[in-house]
């Protein structure tokens, strides 16, 4: 499989930027996949989806621009940047739009109600591009131009989904999303017994691993139940998943470079007092991998 992953959001609840936070990025989610057939697939649609869009654009030279744009739920974070996607203004591009079949409303009416006239200056419906919108169960198994994605249900207020990619007809190599998650159980949650087994399956021996870090320790102690995992929480799940790569994510709108640089060398050091082989890195924009 070759899927190539690009950074352009990272941050997490609020885009922050500012000179504490440039090696990181400030920008809320949106990550770039590109299929081995060069498709496009976009995960979440915070802030960083904007210089994705201009880039796009940029490198279209004339010719349509298409996709398949995976939003995880539909808290502000995550949709917030795609009013601000330029190639949704331009006629002849074509995007499909895949939200939670569980939401409490439907993702097409979120996306819509914040272009709503009263919160946004242009409607939904005076976009040139062709949007579609398409529901995702958990467990449901899509196949697209040159990948194949399947759904989780996480934990988080509202409901939200992870999502696994692999090449169609191959299970071997893995790119596993979960921008928000709350790895410790809650009340709120209702959480079914088996879920974090059934999340460790999930995860399973995947090459790329991007999960919810947005807290330190001391930090979630004030925080259970708002949705989010510790650093910790996400080594001991990639470690128990036998991950190849952990990828922190969501970082803490706070959180500064240096922050985040004393981060990875701690969960580096637990994977290493464990005897684990688990590479260990913070997400970044314009950090590209290769899975």
């Amino acid at each position: 499989m070759t899927l190539r992953v690009t950074f352009w959001g990272t941050r997490g609840s609020i885009a922050s930027p500012g000179a504490t936070t440039v090696r990181y990025g400030g920008n809320t989610p949106s990550i770039e996949l590109r299929t081995e057939a060069d498709w496009l697939v976009i995960l979440d649609a915070g802030t960083g989806i904007r210089a994705l869009g201009n880039k796009l654009l940029a490198q279209a030279n004339g010719k349509l621009i298409a996709g398949d744009i995976f939003l995880t739920h539909a808290h502000w974070d995550h949709i917030q940047g795609l009013p601000f996607f330029a190639p949704i203004f331009q006629g002849g591009n074509h995007f499909t739009i895949w939200g939670s079949a569980a939401l409490q409303t439907s993702i097409d009416r979120v996306v819509r109600d914040q272009m709503n006239p009263v919160v946004f200056p242009v409607a939904f419906d005076d976009l040139s591009a062709s949007i579609d919108f398409r529901k995702i169960h958990e467990g449901d198994v899509c196949t697209g131009t040159g990948y194949q994605v399947t759904a989780m249900d996480v934990q988080h207020p509202g409901g939200a989904l992870a999502y696994r990619f692999t090449e169609p007809g191959h299970s071997d190599r893995a790119f596993v999303y979960v921008s928000d998650n709350e790895l410790q159980p809650h009340e709120r949650y209702g959480t079914p017994a088996g879920w974090r087994d059934k999340l460790v399956a999930f995860a399973r021996s995947a090459t790329v691993l991007v999960h919810d870090t947005t807290y330190t320790t001391e930090e979630y102690a004030s925080h259970r139940g708002w949705g989010h995992s510790t650093y910790r929480d996400g080594v001991e799940l990639a470690l128990e998943a036998g991950v190849e790569t952990l990828v922190l994510f969501h970082h803490e709108p706070r959180r500064t470079d240096d922050q985040l640089d004393a981060e990875v060398d701690a969960c580096r050091a637990m994977v290493q007092e464990r005897g684990g082989t688990l590479q260990v890195m913070a997400a970044a924009e314009g950090l590209t991998l290769t899975v």
